[in-house]
């Protein structure tokens, strides 16, 4: 355990959308009063308190390597860490492979019967096997290593999209969705940017992570829906699942075997893979509820609207496939931006809590403006400020939950992070089905702006708190 001592209270801003922040010595953090628990010492502090003991930033807790141990690569003059490098590659093609298959998704679906109530379904199906995988993920990571579980992911991704390029019937639709319980690339890929970096270097690396998925997601819609034009729906899912095997391929042979440190990976009494209550202690660390709570408020009512989308492109704006791929890669490169250039300003700048408030506000005043938008021309400009906020939500909390456990279960928080968001997805289809049904589409808009508006409020109660 790092030494602790005690701080004056201020108030600071990642998935961990994510998150504990780089974080100068003057500055505090929305983790104030939360203490980064080790193996032998129980430590139980308020969230909402601040000035309580926590880790010195001067001084290295022993998580990740050391900076000289890992293998360098050097590209245009500037050195490169390999391993973390090769994991950005990955999420390169698993973000491309996912959104090409996405593109496609509601398309056959379409032709092969789904209604938007069987269309919710398959959705809800798909979040629900990813809510299940998500701790037990994680968990296998933190046992059997990071490497082992990005090609587990991958072979699990791979597997779903042979099943949908070979999908002829609705059963088999359905069945395509059942190997995504392991379909955590993501995950994968933040567990190896944990385990190889320095706590101070972590939540910048988590936040790149997302450039290069955004890359992929810029990508990936427009590749789907050109080799749906000209190929067919099919060839799009199969190439999604020759990506993937390229993948398990990249990470045998670049990422190491072992990247914690031996006697984490060795301290975990209990090996249980399906051990629910390691996966429910996680629950109990200082903070953590605090964060969950955050990231269920604001990630609920994007969550509806995104399991809508396509449906609402369809429909509402009358969006062909390949346009419909369009406005997904501008989202992506909005995300892209984000992540990759803005979240490295506004932390060096901002505190944590402060980011927190003020990405709140901007969602109340997104979502207000979503419930008023007619056109696609109008739903892209809401989209700006929408992303934006959502990004920086999600970036902040997951660095922060990565920090409320000991290093040997930093997996398994981020498969619960993970968790979180697949327990939104899976019961956001049926919601938004009825919501668009019996609501219309608005009732999105102001869904977001009563739970944004409610997590301002509490935001600013506990700014004012610390500030006495």
């Amino acid at each position: 355990m790092s030494q602790l001592r005690s701080r004056p209270s201020s108030s600071d801003g990642k998935e961990g959308v994510t998150i504990p922040l780089n974080i100068e010595p003057s500055q505090g953090s929305v983790m104030d009063g939360y203490a980064k628990p080790s193996n032998n010492t129980d430590i139980n502090l308020n969230p909402l308190l601040s000035g309580a003991g926590v880790e010195d930033p001067k001084k290295d807790d022993g998580q990740g390597e050391d900076p000289a141990d890992v293998p360098k690569v050097r590209i245009f003059g500037r050195s490169f860490n390999k391993v973390v490098l090769m994991t950005h590659f990955n999420i390169f093609l698993y973000s491309t492979a996912f959104w090409v298959q996405n593109a496609v998704f509601p398309y056959l679906s379409k032709e092969l019967g789904a209604d938007p109530v069987v269309f919710g379904y398959l959705q809800t199906t798909f979040a629900l096997v990813q809510l299940a995988g998500g701790p037990l993920f994680g968990r296998f990571g933190d046992l059997f290593g990071s490497r082992l579980a990005m090609m587990l992911s991958f072979l699990a991704a791979a597997s779903s999209y042979l099943l949908l390029g070979l999908s002829t019937n609705m059963p088999l639709l359905f069945l395509s969705r059942l190997p995504s319980v392991f379909m955590h690339a993501m995950q994968a890929g933040q567990m190896i940017v944990t385990d190889v970096c320095t706590p101070k270097q972590r939540a910048d690396a988590l936040g790149k992570l997302g450039l290069s998925y955004g890359i992929g997601m810029v990508v990936g819609p427009m590749m789907g829906g050109l080799v749906a034009k000209a190929f067919s729906l099919e060839k799009a899912a199969i190439l999604a699942c020759l990506m993937s095997l390229v993948s398990i391929g990249v990470t045998y042979i670049y990422i190491p075997t072992a990247l914690k440190k031996s006697k984490l990976l060795s301290s975990d009494k209990d090996s249980n893979v399906f051990s629910i209550r390691k996966i429910l202690d996680l629950m109990k660390a200082p903070g953590a509820f605090f964060l969950i709570a955050i990231k269920i408020a604001t990630g609920t009512p994007i969550g509806i609207f995104q399991s809508m989308f396509s449906i609402v492109a369809l429909d509402m704006f009358k969006l062909p496939a390949e346009q419909n791929s369009y406005i997904m890669s501008y989202i992506g490169i909005m995300a892209m931006i984000v992540q990759g250039v803005g979240i490295g300003i506004v932390t060096k700048k901002f505190s944590e809590l402060n980011i927190l408030f003020g990405s709140a506000v901007i969602l109340l005043i997104s979502y207000l403006m979503l419930s008023f938008v007619t056109t696609i021309w109008q739903m892209c400009f809401v989209f700006i400020p929408l992303i934006t906020g959502l990004t920086f939500q999600n970036v902040v909390t997951t660095s922060a939950l990565t920090h409320t456990v000991s290093d040997a279960d930093t997996g398994a928080m981020l498969g619960l992070s993970m968790a979180v968001n697949s327990l939104i997805r899976s019961l956001s289809p049926t919601i938004g089905g009825y919501m668009l049904k019996e609501l219309g589409f608005e009732s999105f808009g102001y869904l977001g702006f009563v739970t944004s508006t409610a997590v301002t409020v509490v935001l600013y109660v506990k700014k004012r708190y610390e500030e006495k």
